[in-house]
C-alpha cells in the first residue's frame, strides 16, 4: 500500500531523457520486487529523496559539497521507512540547508536517478533509487551548514559556475534553466 503512491507518481512521470526512461522502468521494477524499498537496511539499495532547491526568487539553486562522498550534489537523503518521498525531500533540504521555510514548487517528480554509492566504513556498495523534487525557499532565512557538507553554494543559471560535471546534476541544472517553472 505504501509503495502505491510512489508507483503512481513514477507512472505519471514522463521523462524525455533516454537514461531517465530506463531509470523509471528499473525503479518501478525495484519497488514492485522489494517490499522494504524505503528502508536503509535493504542492503542492495533503497529509495532516497532529494531536491533541486531554489532560492526565494528562483534565480539560484543550492548545491552541497558532500563530506563523506567528497563531491557536489543536490540536497537529499534516506527515506528511513517513510514512503512519502516529497515529505522526505523537504525534510532533508531543511536539515542540510538549515532553512525551515521550504516548499514544493510542484508535488510532481522533477527528476529521477539510480546511482551506486561506493562501499564505505559503514555500508557495502549499494544503489540509491533517488526521486527528486523542485523545491523553493519561501523565507528570508540564511543557509546554515551542518556536518554533512564541506560547503553549501548557491549557483546561478550559468553552466560555467556549476562545480561538477556529474551527469545527473547537469541534467537537473538544464531542466531548471531550460524549462518554464513559473517560480
Amino acid at each position: 500500500m505504501h509503495r502505491m503512491k510512489l508507483t503512481n507518481m513514477l507512472q505519471a512521470y514522463a521523462p524525455l531523457d533516454v537514461q531517465e526512461q530506463q531509470f523509471k522502468k528499473d525503479m518501478l521494477e525495484f519497488i514492485q520486487a522489494q517490499p522494504e524499498c524505503f528502508e536503509r537496511s535493504l542492503a542492495m539499495g533503497h529509495i532516497t529523496a532529494s531536491s533541486w532547491l531554489l532560492n526565494k526568487d528562483g534565480s539560484k539553486a543550492l548545491l552541497m559539497h558532500h563530506t563523506k562522498l567528497n563531491n557536489w550534489f543536490q540536497l537529499g537523503g534516506h527515506c528511513d521507512g517513510n514512503p512519502d518521498v516529497l515529505e522526505v525531500a523537504i525534510k532533508e533540504a531543511q536539515e542540510e540547508s538549515g532553512i525551515n521555510g521550504i516548499v514544493a514548487v510542484y508535488a510532481d517528480i522533477f527528476d529521477i536517478d539510480i546511482h551506486l554509492i561506493p562501499e564505505n566504513s559503514r555500508d557495502k556498495a549499494h544503489y540509491h533509487y533517488d526521486v527528486r523534487f523542485l523545491l523553493q525557499v519561501n523565507s528570508d532565512e540564511d543557509v546554515v551548514q551542518n556536518h554533512e557538507s564541506k560547503e553549501l553554494r548557491w549557483i546561478q543559471k550559468d553552466l560555467s559556475v556549476l562545480p561538477t560535471q556529474n551527469v545527473s546534476i547537469v541534467r537537473m541544472f538544464n531542466k531548471w534553466v531550460n524549462e518554464n517553472w513559473n517560480v
